[in-house]
């Protein structure tokens, strides 16, 4: 038996929120307001959370999401967010690129924009790095040369990163590559956040999302 994935687990539970919504909101004459959107949907999560309609692994980011409802109504922008994550994870699932190639690429866009992107040095101990103000990006050669197998990224690759991340996140999903949110608590480069990328992008939790496009 194929146990499911988180990536899985979340993209059904995306979808049938939206479902949903749309349902009942073709079932009403009037447009319903931001308010009464989220409300609705805090309410579908906390019915589908009690009935456990999906996956033991959604139990925590259903709960977080009804805790924002809650506290913050329409500002938890929770249909925004659920088109948010079907979108960028099929996109993610759908993309012909393999996932070293698309690095390889992404990497590429962010030189081309004046980034520093250092990827021939082996990170093992906390470094600082002086790149005169400007953003930068670093993988250890480790994880460059041996991660990368026939362009597939085969294990865990971290990226260190001081920037704009919701540029590195729009690029890396151009490539068909998510990235987790980033840590500053487990960089090796001071003034940097860690990204992992994952082989397969197989996150055990929600990746990074660019929001802004919605």
């Amino acid at each position: 038996m194929t146990t499911e994935t988180y990536n899985q687990a979340l993209l059904t539970l995306a979808l049938a929120g939206i479902e949903a919504i749309n349902t009942s909101a073709s079932q009403h004459k009037a447009v319903r307001t931001p308010a009464q959107e989220s409300h609705f949907l805090c309410n579908w999560m906390v019915e589908s959370l009690k009935t456990k309609r999906f996956s033991k692994l959604m139990a925590d980011d259903l709960t977080a999401w009804i805790r924002q409802a809650r506290s913050q109504g329409a500002g938890a922008q929770l249909k925004r967010l659920l088109i948010c994550i079907a979108d960028q994870y099929q996109q993610a699932n759908n993309s012909e690129i393999a996932t070293g190639t698309g690095l390889k690429n992404m990497l590429a866009g962010l030189t081309a924009q004046e980034w520093v992107v250092i990827t021939d040095t082996d990170i093992d101990a906390k470094l600082k790095l002086d790149s005169d103000g400007k953003s930068s990006l670093i993988i250890s050669a480790k994880d460059f040369n041996q991660h990368i197998v026939d362009e597939k990224i085969v294990k865990p690759i971290s990226m260190y990163i001081r920037g704009d991340e919701k540029l590195v996140a729009r690029l890396a999903l151009e490539q068909g590559i998510l990235l987790s949110p980033g840590n500053k608590k487990t960089s090796l480069i001071k003034h940097h956040k860690t990204y992992v990328l994952m082989p397969s992008n197989l996150h055990q939790s929600l990746c990074l999302l660019c929001l802004d496009q919605y």
